[in-house]
């Protein structure tokens, strides 16, 4: 056996600012293209196919390191020292399987689904109101057919936040304020952003909290179709949630639910621009279509691109060692690609194994909120095919960096609505 160190590894540097775009897409495929199932990055190691990819999400001896980074960057107290340290994620054992079975129902499928009408409701009004021709008049019958359209400022920004408003039981009127919150205190998992721009961080986490608290306050003196609601009435074999767990649960889903499907849904429809073809077929059944086109988009390009883990134990995996300490990130991007049903084309229409996608991660820690992730992502997707006969790019894409959350940053497109 040898040392994880010992290995002559290609270095995969996803900390560059410049690795964006076509730069990043080049930098993961040449080191896909290495013998190896391992490659080294920044910070330790990062695996390049899926079953070393679920084996690190799933060992018992990795976590996430998020206590790791409180101590590196020094975060001993205030507000985001109690994020991190309450924060789904980095809770583990017994503790996380009872939040899990508590917050379980809330999410489900079944329960998620009761929020489509709402979420098509947004996605129409925020389509209607797209392009410089924008009027009262419905969306099939529009005075300029072919308006540009900056999608990340009309459509893919707001819609998640209007979204997860509904869900938590807010004023849709708070959406730009829950964007904003999210937005900033993801950056947390991003340590040049942790470093340069923390006193905003812990401000926004702050707020969050405060505005987090009076909203489960209301709901406990009048209840609603929401999910504080049904997270203060969550109740296993006599066991509920208390103020503080439900404080950060919420938090936990606002934060991971908001830019996250921002740049889920952004890259979708980029990619299907991109493919006119691919549109047509999404346009002549988008009911039956557009959750395949979601799922392709989660498995192609992943915007949780890298998932850290930390090993608290030595471990042993296909020969090589790697000390407790190690860090190793999960790269869904190339897991994604390999297997049944893998590959490094993007198309909508074909059979995949997309059950053992990586996007949202896998293991205990799998994405609490992936169902109205989709839900949401799916419903806005069948708006903008039954509406929009035609998109193509009006200039390029703007991408941001894959070390955190990997999202556009602008993208112009033309669109031939639908009459």
């Amino acid at each position: 056996m040898a040392l994880a160190s010992e290995l002559n590894l290609p270095l995969l540097d996803f900390t560059d600012a410049e690795t964006r775009g076509e730069r990043y897409q080049a930098a993961m495929t040449a080191v896909r293209g290495h013998d190896d199932w391992l490659a080294a990055q920044p910070f330790g190691f990062v695996t390049l196919d899926r079953e070393s990819g679920e084996f690190f999400l799933r060992s018992r001896a990795a976590e996430f390191p998020g206590m790791t980074i409180a101590q590196m960057f020094e975060i001993t107290e205030g507000p985001l020292h109690e994020e991190i340290t309450k924060n789904i994620i980095t809770i583990n054992g017994g503790d996380h399987a009872r939040l899990r079975s508590l917050v379980g129902p809330a999410l489900a499928p079944r329960r998620v689904d009761q929020y489509r009408p709402a979420m098509r409701g947004f996605a129409e009004a925020l389509l209607d109101g797209t392009g410089p021709a924008a009027t009262d008049m419905s969306r099939h019958a529009r005075p300029v057919p072919e308006p540009t359209v900056e999608f990340i400022a009309d459509f893919a920004k707001p819609y998640p936040a209007q979204v997860i408003a509904h869900v938590m039981g807010a004023p849709v009127a708070d959406a730009p304020y829950l964007h904003k919150w999210s937005n900033v205190i993801q950056r947390q998992f991003d340590p040049p952003s942790l470093l340069a721009e923390r006193p905003e961080i812990e401000e926004s986490v702050a707020e969050c909290y405060a505005y987090i608290d009076a909203l489960i306050d209301t709901r406990r003196s009048r209840p609603g179709e929401d999910l504080i609601t049904d997270l203060i009435a969550a109740e296993e074999a006599g066991d509920k949630l208390g103020q503080d767990e439900l404080c950060n649960l919420v938090l936990n889903i606002l934060v991971g639910g908001v830019d996250t499907s921002q740049s889920q849904l952004a890259h979708a429809v980029r990619l299907l621009a991109d493919a006119p073809e691919q549109w047509s077929a999404l346009r002549a059944d988008p009911q039956g279509l557009a959750g395949a086109a979601i799922e392709e988009a989660l498995r192609y390009e992943p915007i949780t691109p890298f998932t850290a883990r930390i090993l608290i134990e030595e471990v042993e995996f296909r020969g090589v060692v790697f000390p407790a300490g190690t860090i190793v990130m999960v790269s869904a991007w190339h897991a994604n690609r390999d297997g049944v049903g893998g590959g490094d084309s993007f198309d909508i229409t074909a059979e995949r194994d997309r059950a053992r996608v990586l996007t949202f991660g896998a293991g205990i820690h799998y994405c609490v909120g992936a169902n109205v992730a989709r839900a949401e992502m799916q419903e806005a997707m069948i708006v903008l095919a039954e509406g929009v006969s035609s998109l193509r790019p009006a200039g390029p894409a703007e991408f941001g960096t894959p070390s955190g959350i990997y999202g556009l940053e602008r993208l112009p497109l033309v669109l031939t609505f639908a009459r």
